[in-house]
């Protein structure tokens, strides 16, 4: 089996695309992260949904996870609008910038070794420099053990 028989159809959104609405797309579709392109249609990077959970929780909750059990619920129902006027460039951190992918024709056992050694959710797969798709780890996994 290889990368091309499981890659999936997923959504895409562009470096320019509303942050809020990626984050929306994340949550509705319950998707693990979201491959995001160039203006060109080139992938760019991964963006996980954690690094959106991550930028909308206030940095000092985060150094001090006490703080998040005195914060009463109108300060939760505001976390959502740090999102608001920001793009998908805005929340991808730099690390994030270099786009796990694998090529059409890879093995099931090298797309593994990729998405470990990325640590990524999803891995883009590319034929002849297109995206022709993508693989999650629970695809990854369900093809790897026969389910």
């Amino acid at each position: 089996m290889h990368a091309g028989d499981i890659a999936e159809q997923f959504p895409v959104v562009t470096v320019d695309s509303p942050a809020l609405g990626a984050a929306r797309m994340l949550a509705e579709h319950r998707l693990p992260g979201v491959v995001v392109t160039d203006a060109s249609g080139h992938p760019h990077a991964v963006l996980p949904a954690s690094q959106v959970v991550r930028f909308i929780v206030p940095a000092y909750v985060q150094d001090d996870p006490s703080l998040a059990g005195v914060l009463d619920e109108s300060v939760a129902d505001k976390c959502g609008e740090r999102l608001g006027g920001k793009k998908v460039r805005d929340v991808l951190p730099k690390h994030l910038l270099d786009v796990p992918s694998v090529d059409a024709d890879d093995t099931i056992i090298e797309v593994a070794a990729v998405m470990a050694r990325h640590r990524s959710p999803l891995l883009a797969v590319m034929k002849d420099g297109d995206l022709k798709g993508v693989i999650t780890a629970a695809r990854l996994l369900a093809a790897a053990l026969g389910c």
